[in-house]
């Protein structure tokens, strides 16, 4: 069983036990998260899709926050060219490692 659901303006595809880096989220490190964003839920054992327009009513994800962590450093640099302007910048995303318990309908 998977489901596919949305956070941080990104969708992921979950199963039970999967681990999946998402953008930050609020809470501690083993703190239960429940994700009500729910776009899809297949289960190929009783050869079921359920597809939400938008949501899947009634279904959620509960997760567990396995770490909060940094993401790579990314540069930006920013030039003109002949007018020695130069201009260095780098930025590091927060992100939340989640650890995907169950799939609740």
């Amino acid at each position: 069983m998977y489901a596919i659901v949305k956070t941080g303006g990104r969708q992921y595809k979950v199963a039970p036990g999967d681990i999946v880096t998402v953008n930050k989220l609020d809470g501690e490190i083993g703190s239960e998260v429940i994700l009500n964003e729910v776009l899809m839920v297949v289960d190929p054992q009783k050869d079921s899709v359920e597809v939400g327009r938008p949501l899947v009513s009634g279904t959620s994800v509960s997760a567990e926050i396995a770490a909060q962590t940094k993401g790579d450093k990314i540069i930006v640099f920013r030039s003109r060219r002949r007018k020695g302007y130069r201009k260095k910048n780098g930025h590091r995303q927060l992100l939340t490692r989640l650890k995907i318990k169950n799939i609740l309908q």
